[in-house]
């Protein structure tokens, strides 16, 4: 789980969590004006059938972070299948676009779910995202809809 000048890992202590809750901090609260109080959830407490996953340079400066929920945790995001993992939180920080980051998230989710025995990924992407997971395999179905007050759809990609 590498790239040029940064690797991938799973969250493993309170340093790399706090790391990733930081990018999702700037990104999504930030950037994008996502309330904090609904950018953290219940699936970010310790406990919660819930992998985090960090993109770090080698200096150990924080990149990107994202995460899979899986088992019944993902179940109202998958159409009630436990099979299907949900990706979710996928944050690269501005001065890391463009380097493969998000690539490399994705795929390293994608690998934590076949290593969980899922069959398929779900993840629900701003409208303005699409290209970037169409050309990762995901599709979009069902209809746009709000979240966060920013537009999504629902896509998915069989592992």
């Amino acid at each position: 789980m590498s790239g040029s000048a940064y690797t991938v890992r799973i969250v493993g202590d309170l340093a790399d969590r706090e790391a990733a809750f930081a990018v999702r901090k700037e990104v999504f609260v930030g950037e994008q004006g996502v309330p904090e109080d609904l950018e953290y959830d219940a699936f970010d407490e310790p406990g919660a059938d819930a992998v985090h996953l960090l993109a770090v340079r080698d200096d150990g400066l924080p990149l990107g972070t994202g995460r899979l929920l899986y088992g019944p945790t993902a179940a109202d995001r998958t159409g009630g299948d436990t099979t299907v993992g949900s990706l979710g939180r996928l944050a690269v920080t501005a001065h890391a676009r463009g380097l493969g980051v998000g690539v490399a998230l994705v795929r390293a989710i994608e690998d934590v779910a076949r290593a969980r025995g899922l069959t398929a990924v779900d993840l629900h992407a701003q409208t303005r995202a699409l290209g970037f997971y169409e050309g990762l395999g995901y599709e979009a179905y069902g209809p746009e809809y709000p979240e966060a007050g920013i537009p999504h759809r629902a896509m998915r990609r069989a592992l």
